[in-house]
C-alpha cells in the first residue's frame, strides 16, 4: 500500500481512514537532515503528530488542536521534522491561533519555567506535552511513545531540571500537580509524606498499558 496516500483512501468502494502505522511510517520513510540527525526527537515528534493525526481524521478536528499548536508553530514543525505528515491534513484549514484553557495555560507555564533551552523546537514540545497531558491516559500513552522510558529520556532531554525534582520517579502527570501546588504555596495532599499516604500506588504504581499507537494500528 502506498504510505504517502491521502488522508482517505478508497478501498473496494469504501473510503478508510489511515491507520496508525502507516502515518507513522510516511512521516519516518524520509527523514530530514535535522530528522536524521537526532532519532530520538523525530520519533517522538512522529509519535505525537501521527496520534494526533489519527484523533483528527477520526473526529473531524484539527491536528494543531490535537497538538496544542498554531498554524504557524505546525507549519514549521512539519516542515523541519515531518514533511511526510503534510499527506494526511490540510494546512490551510488548521485554525491561525490555540486556544488553551486555564488547567493547560498553568501547566503550560511550569513546562515553559523548566524547558531546557529557548529554540522553537523546545517551545513547540512544551506546547504537545501540555496538550497531550489533558487527555486521560499515562503521559506517555498520550503522546504515542512505545513506553514510559521514553518519556522519561524526553524529560530529561527537554526539561532536566524537572526530571531532577522529580527523584522518586513519581508519575509525570501527579509530579507536574505537585509542582504546581508547591509554586502555588499549598498542597492538595492531606499526607504528611508520601510513604505513609494509603494511595501511594496512585502516584508512584507502575504505568503498564499498551502504547495508544499499536491499540489504533492493530483494531
Amino acid at each position: 500500500m502506498n504510505m504517502l496516500a491521502p488522508p482517505q483512501l478508497q478501498i473496494a468502494g469504501a473510503r478508510l481512514l489511515p491507520n496508525s502505522e502507516q502515518i507513522y511510517r510516511a512521516i519516518r520513510s524520509a527523514p530530514t537532515n535535522l530528522a536524521a540527525a537526532d532519532p530520538f526527537t523525530a520519533h517522538v515528534l512522529a509519535c505525537a503528530i501521527t496520534i494526533g493525526l489519527t484523533e483528527a481524521l477520526e473526529e473531524g478536528g484539527a491536528l494543531s488542536f490535537s497538538l496544542g499548536l498554531d498554524r504557524a508553530s505546525l507549519e514549521a514543525l512539519t516542515a523541519q521534522w515531518a514533511p511526510g505528515a503534510r499527506h494526511f491534513f490540510a494546512l490551510h484549514a488548521e485554525p491561525h491561533e490555540r486556544v488553551l484553557d486555564e488547567e493547560e495555560t498553568q501547566l503550560y507555564e511550569l513546562l515553559a519555567r523548566f524547558k531546557s533551552d529557548t529554540t522553537p523546537l523546545c517551545s513547540w514540545i512544551v506546547s504537545i506535552v501540555a496538550r497531550r497531558a489533558m487527555s486521560p491516559r499515562h503521559l506517555w500513552q498520550d503522546l504515542g511513545l512505545i513506553d514510559r522510558s521514553e518519556l522519561t529520556k524526553l524529560m530529561a532531554q527537554w526539561f532536566p531540571a524537572l526530571t531532577a525534582a522529580n527523584i522518586d520517579n513519581m508519575k509525570w502527570k501527579k509530579f507536574f500537580y505537585r509542582k504546581l501546588c508547591e509554586l502555588e504555596g499549598f498542597s492538595l495532599c492531606a499526607a504528611p509524606t508520601c510513604r505513609e499516604c494509603g494511595d501511594f500506588d496512585n502516584c508512584f504504581g507502575a504505568e503498564d498499558g499498551v502504547s495508544m499507537l499499536a491499540r489504533l494500528s492493530h483494531p
